[in-house]
């Protein structure tokens, strides 16, 4: 089912899968994409994403995914911190969609990342799995006239004249930390899950998403690159850990 999120003045566009079985209260999770890579482009960025929401929705699980601002079909433009506003937009858009036994958050790279912040910020949120996050946008804030110029040759920009400060844009690229954030997850669990070789994310940085929270659950994927969404054993990784965390809310 697709819809549509507010998210200040952008509009998402989202996809909805339901368990095959009903449940007046399923669990939900909200499903994050990454930032997106220079041969995808933005406007595809998160096309393959509904069919891993049925995958999981399989399971028993109500699934939300979603193209951030910028991407998809989603009107807007890239910001770190509009960006996470989205991920805030969606988890409190699903007080309205009905009975659910709690909210879960998943996401990969930079929406990996924002589900920690996120869930910082959301005390509903009941854990989070992160695969393939930055500890921290330390890289981006050093640079952010670089990244602004990428965001438009990738498609996340459409307007000439955004932004209308490049400070106040880059603001959230300082202010957003997920190594903090994760502590303020605890005790809630965090699954993060890096591939060894990943090309764009250290894994220096899982360890230090790990040691912030001080419980997280730690899984290095040996040989795996970032793309963690299309590597198999990701996906059964995260599909074992959704359903240790559905089992223990039946």
């Amino acid at each position: 089912m697709d819809l549509e999120i507010s998210s200040g003045a952008a509009r998402l566009a989202a996809y909805v899968a339901n368990p095959p079985v009903a449940d007046p209260s399923p669990p939900t999770l909200v499903l994050c994409h990454g930032y997106p890579s220079s041969a995808l482009g933005a406007a595809d960025t998160n096309r393959s994403y509904p069919q891993l929401a049925d995958r999981i929705a399989n399971e028993g699980w109500r699934v939300v995914t979603f193209a951030f601002r910028g991407c998809g079909g989603s009107t807007g433009d890239f910001s770190l911190q509009g960006w996470l506003d989205d991920v805030l937009a969606v988890v409190d858009h699903l007080q309205s969609m009905g009975d659910t036994r709690g909210i879960w958050l998943a996401g990969f790279g930079t929406g990996g990342a924002l589900c920690i912040a996120g869930a910082a910020r959301r005390p509903e949120v009941r854990s989070v799995a992160a695969l393939g996050a930055p500890a921290d946008f330390r890289d981006w804030a050093s640079h952010p006239r670089r990244l602004l110029q990428h965001a438009r040759d990738i498609g996340a920009i459409h307007h000439d004249d955004y932004p209308p400060s490049i400070e106040v844009w880059a603001k959230g690229l300082h202010e957003i930390k997920p190594t903090d954030d994760a502590a303020a997850v605890a005790p809630r669990p965090l699954l993060v899950l890096h591939g060894s070789d990943d090309e764009s994310v250290p894994l220096f940085d899982a360890r230090v998403l790990s040691d912030g929270h001080g419980d997280a659950e730690l899984r290095i994927i040996t040989g795996a690159a970032h793309d963690l969404r299309n590597d198999p054993r990701a996906v059964a990784i995260l599909l074992g850990w959704l359903d240790r965390e559905r089992h223990q809310t039946s």
